[in-house]
């Protein structure tokens, strides 16, 4: 039976998935969620024409001649305006974001101006130095849309616009399964067999990450009883997300495990290198995600299948940069039948481009290594040796 090309297995695991509901979170809870409506200014900002600098305020034709002394009558401050109107001849003393008074339509900063007994020289001016009201936005204005994720800047925005809450998509609950005999939690005392859990930790912080709520289901036994336990306690869950166990050896019992709950399997190989076993179907409402069991095959299936549900679940707008490129500092040998993830390290060259080496060793064990890569080269099936210096599609860990 031919693999399932790597594209079409991520069009079915994203068909039909619809952002989740609204929820509405405090604004100081609000960095990294996903704004599920448009967002419009409350007010108007700045509310009134402000000064931009510290010195005084003026009416230009006053100062068309120089050196100009006026008399100074009054101060304004942020937050107490000078209560009155700037007539011929005078000035009155305003600080940095203060409103304008009436008459004046100039601040000259404080460095151009001799003061003496009650009376200003101007020497020098220069641009008028205001804010106009409504500068930065108005009321009604829609500045953040529905789709974003919101960023420090974002929400600071938000906060300016005067909202106190934010409407936000829920996030996406990620149960994670663990499944293995051999596999015991970190900080155990593994005995001769037996081997560290990892992959459930490296994902669940995918799923932070990039926006969900991991919810861990801990580690199954390979039994039937086990498995069928642990998969009812994520049942809950937007989508549960296995770890190893999905292939067809003799105690990859996951698959069935699944189907005896009523799992409709979709698809559990892929034309793709590594993660050749991934297994994808579903229960009920609740999408299932198989991956490898091998730790790098399992973060890199999380990085090109999971994150893409994450982000249709959240209501992500699309990624308007298009596919990231790098300029290969080696030559890569042709590729075989299935697309290949292979880990690599960039640099910045000092023209601006990235130039990209893979690893000697693409073993899908090697986690150390995989530490220390900052991207993934794809290489498309059956794709020619490349010489150093082509052009190579990219998935940077940074981006």
């Amino acid at each position: 039976m031919a693999l399932l090309p790597v594209a079409e297995a991520l069009a079915r695991v994203t068909q039909g998935l619809d952002p989740l509901e609204v929820e509405w979170v405090p604004l100081v809870k609000a960095h990294g969620r996903v704004l599920a409506e448009d967002l419009a200014g409350r007010l108007t900002q700045p509310p009134f024409d402000a000064s931009a600098m510290d010195g005084y305020a003026v009416r230009a034709k006053d100062v068309a001649s120089l050196p100009a002394t006026l008399t100074l009558i009054g101060e304004a401050v942020a937050g107490r305006g000078f209560d009155g109107k700037v007539g011929g001849g005078e000035a009155v003393r305003i600080f940095t974001g203060a409103p304008v008074p009436e008459g004046a339509d100039m601040v000259i900063i404080q460095e151009n101006v001799d003061r003496t007994n009650g009376r200003v020289t101007v020497r020098e001016t220069g641009p008028a130095h205001i804010r106009p009201r409504g500068q930065d936005f108005t009321e009604g204005e829609v500045l953040l849309r529905a789709g974003l994720k919101l960023g420090p800047r974002e929400v600071m925005l938000a906060a300016a616009m005067n909202h106190a809450e934010l409407p936000v998509r829920r996030r996406p609950k990620v149960a994670i399964l663990s499944t293995g005999d051999e596999v015991v939690p970190p900080g155990s005392a593994p005995g001769p067999d037996e081997i560290i859990a990892s992959v459930s930790y490296g994902l669940g912080a995918l799923v932070e990450a990039e926006g969900g709520e991991p919810i861990s289901l801990g580690i199954a036994k390979d039994t039937a009883d086990s498995l069928i336990a642990h998969i009812r306690a994520g049942s809950a869950a937007d989508i549960l997300l296995t770890i190893g166990g999905a292939s067809v050896g003799d105690r990859d019992l996951v698959g069935s495990a699944l189907r005896s709950e009523g799992l409709e399997l979709d698809f559990w190989r892929i034309a793709m290198r590594p993660g050749k076993p991934l297994l994808y179907g579903r229960l009920g409402r609740q999408r299932v995600l198989g991956v490898p069991g091998n730790p790098v095959s399992a973060l890199i299936c999380g990085l090109v299948f999971l994150v893409p549900m994450l982000h249709r679940l959240l209501g992500l707008g699309e990624d308007a940069r298009g596919p990231l490129e790098a300029v290969l500092g080696q030559d890569l040998e042709a590729n075989g039948p299935r697309e290949h993830y292979m880990r690599a390290i960039s640099a910045w060259t000092a023209n601006g481009d990235r130039l990209v080496a893979a690893l000697p060793s693409q073993d899908s064990a090697q986690m150390a290594e995989f530490a220390r890569t900052d991207c993934l080269i794809v290489r498309p099936p059956h794709a020619p040796a490349l010489a150093k210096g082509h052009r190579v599609r990219i998935i940077p860990f940074d981006a």
